[in-house]
């Protein structure tokens, strides 16, 4: 999977956290569904040990009252895709 097509699952993923909102009283109880799967969704498109703690997070996330508007699956790719990448330069250029 190319890192463009996890951005848009990942929009899609972060906009399905955001239904609790949508719907007062049934959203709260989708995220007793949804928490585990983000989770696990998380570790599915991100592996390793970065994709764990991120599955860890999201999953907290998701099942606290309030916390669904942090976008965590955007925050995931952008962190993947352009912050380590940014490191991992520096560092080759270092070398």
């Amino acid at each position: 999977m190319n890192k463009y097509s996890k951005l848009l699952l990942g929009i899609l993923f972060d906009a399905i956290g955001y239904v609790s909102f949508l719907i007062p009283g049934v959203g709260e109880f989708s995220d007793i569904v949804w928490a585990p799967l983000s989770g696990w969704l998380m570790t599915k498109l991100y592996k390793g040990k970065s994709g764990k703690i991120a599955g860890v997070i999201t999953f907290i996330e998701e099942a606290l009252p309030g916390f669904d508007i942090i976008p965590s699956f955007t925050l995931m790719w952008i962190y993947t895709y352009v912050f380590s990448k940014e490191e991992e330069s520096v560092i080759e250029i270092k070398q």
